[in-house]
């Protein structure tokens, strides 16, 4: 991974740990326009080709759920268990998984670019083809990722290994 892509997968860490730690009030009041979804609303599994652009899901069951070919940019996963979904073809850009359960999780041909996976969990989870450029993981998630790691994003032509930032 070169320098100058070290240094931006830092800064992004960083402004994301700002925001989390210290909301502003501008992003408070802008959050009412977001679509939020608790446990009484999620009754889906089928989110499949959704335009669900920066809706939120916090402590929800959403194990197995269908995304596929999803429009995700800047959607909020907090502290969801999201275990075995379908990812494939999705479009994750800017979205935020906090504290979440993503193991064994179809992220074929996914668009993960500048995604924050921040303490969660991906063990299993198929990155065949997805696109993780600037997106921030611990190194471990990283590590974990690349043992499997292969393919080339169809829409963006991100080599995944590359965009993980793997060893050669």
């Amino acid at each position: 991974m070169k320098v100058w892509q070290r240094w931006v997968k830092g800064l992004v860490l960083a402004i994301a740990i700002a925001l989390v730690v210290a909301p502003t009030a501008a992003w408070a009041a802008s959050s009412a326009a977001i679509r939020a979804f608790d446990d009484a609303e999620v009754t889906r599994q089928d989110y499949s080709g959704q335009s669900l652009i920066q809706a939120e899901f916090a402590s929800v069951r959403l194990k197995g759920v269908s995304f596929r070919g999803a429009d995700l940019r800047g959607a909020v996963f907090n502290g969801v268990d999201l275990r075995e979904a379908n990812f494939e073809d999705a479009d994750f850009t800017d979205g935020i998984a906090y504290v979440s359960d993503l193991r064994n999780v179809n992220f074929r041909n996914a668009n993960l670019t500048s995604a924050m996976l921040l303490q969660s969990e991906l063990q299993g989870s198929d990155v065949t083809g997805a696109d993780f450029s600037f997106a921030v993981l611990s190194k471990q998630q990283i590590t974990a990722l690349c043992e499997t790691a292969s393919g080339t994003n169809p829409k963006t032509g991100a080599d995944t290994r590359e965009s993980l930032g793997c060893p050669d």
